[in-house]
């Protein structure tokens, strides 16, 4: 099918394109090349995927440009859109609370409106598992409540669900939102931790280990990733004629919108990951220590069996075997600074 992913050169965006093109779609691809990190980054995911299966559309578009947005739907008329683009991160939403609502709520808005102007099969939207905010329950289901985020980030992923649930409701668009657990891999983002806390052992520099390393995570493998969004292209929701008023299940609806957890299922303390990323690195980590970090969640854990049962898959690839898939790749694009290696 004709297939709209935005966040094209982003690190989820950019495996999905390679993926969908190996699988016979037919892709449009789309992004900002903005600078919250290094462009070249994404222009260098986007070679990647080209060295591999050549050349893609790829049209460079900010989201919240509606006409720009409606221009693309208008003319390219895709059948499914896979919206990958978002302005991420926890901690820069403190420090640039804007970004968010540009990108993730206008931005998201002229998604849908294009999805009403010009109907598609599917819109399939990446939500974040940081929507769960101060629940304490673990594993988090997709029928937990999710009322209180704990930063603007998960504000906006959670106001993304309300308003695909609205135009799903209103305009019967089919809308399945990903709440996404701490991904990680090959062409990751160097604003996360695999590739800040590699860098800094690999030069030899002090790492910040916040919550004194007591966190803990649910991470997910970016192959684990894409083969969900895969599978779940072709099974658009449908409206839950079970669904009731009196006892609504959060994560299903009488409109043809749907939520799923995409994760690992198991949590591991930030202290048992770095010394995994020590072990593939061969190298000892320093260590600051630093108090908990405002809008911080201390604890995640997917529950995926509605993704299970939805699909038949549900993320497999162990955290040991998937850093190592990382380092190599980390390797190779991030090579060690001369000096230090030559003092090694």
């Amino acid at each position: 099918m004709k297939t709209l992913v935005t966040g094209a050169a982003g690190f989820i965006g950019a495996h999905c394109v390679l993926r969908l093109l190996r699988d016979g779609h037919q892709v449009v691809g789309l992004d900002n090349f903005n600078d919250y990190y290094d462009p070249q980054l994404k222009h260098d995911r986007v070679r990647w995927v080209q060295e591999q299966v050549g050349h893609f559309q790829l049209a460079t578009i900010d989201l919240a440009d509606a006409s720009a947005v409606e221009n693309l739907f208008a003319r390219e008329q895709p059948e499914v859109v896979i919206n990958l683009a978002a302005q991420a991160g926890v901690r820069y939403s403190l420090e640039k609370p804007r970004a968010y609502l540009d990108s993730n709520v206008i931005g998201f808005l002229n998604i849908l409106e294009s999805c009403r102007n010009h109907p598609v099969k599917h819109l399939i939207y990446a939500s974040s598992s940081s929507v769960y905010g101060a629940n304490q329950h673990t594993p988090y289901s997709v029928r937990d409540g999710v009322d209180h985020p704990l930063s603007l980030y998960a504000a906006t992923k959670k106001a993304n669900e309300l308003m695909a649930h609205s135009y799903s409701h209103l305009f019967g668009i089919p809308c399945t939102g990903l709440r996404f657990f701490t991904v990680y891999g090959p062409w990751g983002r160097p604003d996360m931790s695999p590739i800040l806390f590699a860098r800094a052992i690999n030069e030899g520099k002090p790492l910040k280990l916040f919550n004194h390393g007591e966190h803990q995570r649910d991470f997910t493998y970016i192959d684990d990733i894409i083969e969900s969004i895969a599978r779940l292209i072709e099974r658009p929701p449908q409206a839950n004629a079970q669904w009731d008023r009196e006892q609504p299940d959060p994560a299903s609806s009488m409109a043809p919108w749907r939520i799923y957890n995409i994760g690992g299922q198991h949590s591991v303390e930030l202290k048992d990951y770095l010394a995994l990323l020590e072990k593939h690195l061969g190298q000892k980590a320093l260590v600051e220590l630093l108090p908990l970090q405002p809008g911080d969640v201390l604890n995640t854990c997917a529950d995926a069996s509605d993704l299970a049962r939805a699909t038949g898959f549900q993320p497999c690839i162990e955290l040991d075997e998937g850093l190592g898939r990382f380092i190599a790749w980390f390797r190779d694009y991030y090579p060690l600074p001369v000096a230090h290696a030559a003092r090694g």
